[in-house]
């Protein structure tokens, strides 16, 4: 797909993606890096049911770097109404910190950029991960002032671990 080496994943990617966003996300192996929200939530991160949608749906792509049966990166974004979004960006925990999810982030940009040309990307990040709200900050991602509630009751995010998550709306101009 381009120079940074990411390229879309096809329904076959689906072990490998689904694998990866729960290795950077939950349980044990999301402790060695810093993405880990095995204290705010149990359980998987997505499902296959989740993924697989995504990777045949005409109106979103999974970008994976890395191999296809063990991906490095990952992230999905999409297009609806005109407003784009970006989302299940994961980096597998060895690798994070080494500027992969910033490299990953940059070229889902561009994609996004060259493929549907929004005005912005939006994504949606728990409110209680100030890092990670942070960490999209310095790659100019700013808060809309728009917040969604955390799916309670629908374990295909998680079983939460308390009772006062909220996902906190970013957005970046592309233009």
């Amino acid at each position: 797909m381009s120079a940074d080496g990411l390229r879309f994943a096809g329904v076959v990617a689906l072990p490998g993606v689904l694998g990866l966003v729960q290795d950077a996300y939950r349980g044990e192996p999301s402790r060695a890096g810093w993405t880990t929200e095995a204290d705010l939530l149990d359980g998987g991160r997505t499902t296959p049911e989740l993924v697989r949608a995504l990777l045949v749906s005409v109106r979103d792509a999974v970008l994976v770097l890395g191999p296809q049966d063990r991906p490095t990166a990952c992230c999905a974004v999409g297009v609806a109404d005109g407003v784009a979004s970006l989302g299940m960006f994961a980096v597998r925990p060895e690798e994070q910190g080494r500027g992969t999810g910033a490299a990953v982030l940059a070229g889902a940009e561009r994609y996004v950029r060259e493929r549907w040309d929004p005005g912005a990307l939006h994504l949606s990040v728990i409110r209680q991960r100030t890092e990670l709200v942070d960490w999209y900050g310095r790659r100019g991602y700013a808060p809309t002032g728009g917040t969604q509630p955390f799916p309670y009751g629908d374990e295909r995010y998680g079983r939460p671990l308390r009772d006062d998550l909220e996902l906190v709306v970013l957005r970046r101009a592309l233009r």
